[in-house]
């Protein structure tokens, strides 16, 4: 179990996975390459992957964070998270609702949220979300669909909520810097860290220039 506290400082730097640049690795190499590098917070998110190779992949995973310390969710298959025992769940708007989610993992276990304003936010800190993914900052093809989200509704976000707030979407070595002063307790990224040849290089760069961003 995860106290807020430790929650929040988990956000500084959010690796998401991707299979799509494994490039002869194995996802568990990859990830092991982004904790050496400093990434913080660990989510497994595979949309082509069938139920039973989610939870394979989970509990290859699982085990990896908890020894670097490190939280590890799953993203949208709350079925997936229980039968992998994951520290828990991430959830968009368009997945399972946030309040189902922390009916069916307990108040032990973590629920994230992807939002984009700020009422929904409100709405899924009441519903119980321990932490808020918000965006995409800029855009990116890995979410083509999710709507960029400007740097005043990210600020009004951080402001209104109790609980972590994760930046996420086209966040690089480029665009990092941008997260200073908005009150954001981190940076999300998926190909900044996963698509690079030398992942934990690329993970080591940005734990800085997002340390340096938010100091």
């Amino acid at each position: 179990m995860y106290a807020r506290d430790d929650i929040r400082k988990a956000m500084r730097l959010y690796a998401v996975t991707d299979t799509a640049w494994l490039d002869g690795r194995t996802l568990a190499e990859c990830v092991e390459s982004a904790l050496r590098g400093g990434a913080t917070f660990i989510q497994l998110r595979d949309k082509h992957a069938s139920a039973d190779e989610l939870i394979a992949v989970a509990k290859e995973l699982g085990p990896l964070c908890a020894r670097a310390r490190v939280p590890f969710v799953v993203n949208d298959d709350v079925g997936a998270a229980l039968a992998a025992d994951a520290d828990g769940v991430h959830v968009g708007q368009d997945d399972m609702a946030c309040a189902t989610a922390r009916a069916m993992l307990g108040s032990d276990k973590i629920v994230g949220v992807s939002v984009q304003t700020l009422e929904e936010a409100l709405e899924a800190q009441a519903d119980g979300a321990d932490y808020l993914g918000v965006g995409a900052m800029f855009g990116t093809p890995t979410k083509p669909e999710a709507a960029d989200v400007s740097f005043e509704e990210l600020a009004a976000i951080c402001e209104a909520v109790a609980i972590p707030v994760v930046a996420i979407g086209g966040l690089n070595e480029t665009t990092i810097s941008s997260l200073a002063g908005t009150g954001v307790d981190g940076a999300a990224a998926v190909s900044a860290i996963f698509a690079s040849q030398d992942i934990e290089s690329s993970t080591k760069r940005l734990r800085e220039l997002v340390d340096e961003a938010l100091a």
